[in-house]
């Protein structure tokens, strides 16, 4: 068993990486299901939901290291306007998208809405392995 002590950083980088991943297999599997039951419309929606989710999670593991470099560091860190900029210009870039794929494509919004959990699912799934290797 692993003591928590010895996770570091590059552990929980390992995670999100392999969550992007999962999300990546789970959507173009889930997206060409829904192609050939819903049609093109709903796999692009499921596509627009799976990207804004994965960039999220992209999002969050570029602010964690950041914020965690800043405390490892103690008191010389980089701004981090840079970075909050960029947080929320893809929030932006995510309500824009959101806009225009509900308005132009005339899919199922169920498909939208399952893209969007995929990145909560790809997270329980790496959290549950992360709970299997350092308690079994």
């Amino acid at each position: 068993m692993r003591a928590l002590e010895s996770f570091s950083d590059a552990d929980f980088r390992q995670t999100i990486l392999r969550a992007l991943r999962l999300l990546a297999v789970v959507s173009v599997a889930g997206a060409v299901l829904l192609w050939w039951k819903m049609g093109w419309q709903s796999a692009v929606l499921l596509a627009v939901g799976a990207v804004i989710s994965g960039s999220g999670l992209w999002e969050w593991l570029r602010l964690m290291t950041a914020v965690m470099a800043r405390m490892d560091k103690g008191g010389e860190a980089k701004p981090m306007a840079i970075l909050l900029l960029g947080f929320f210009v893809r929030l932006a870039a995510t309500v824009a998208l959101l806009y225009v794929s509900l308005k132009v494509l005339n899919g199922s919004v169920y498909a939208l809405a399952a893209g969007l959990a995929l990145g909560v699912f790809a997270l329980t799934v790496e959290g549950l392995r992360l709970v299997k290797a350092w308690t079994v």
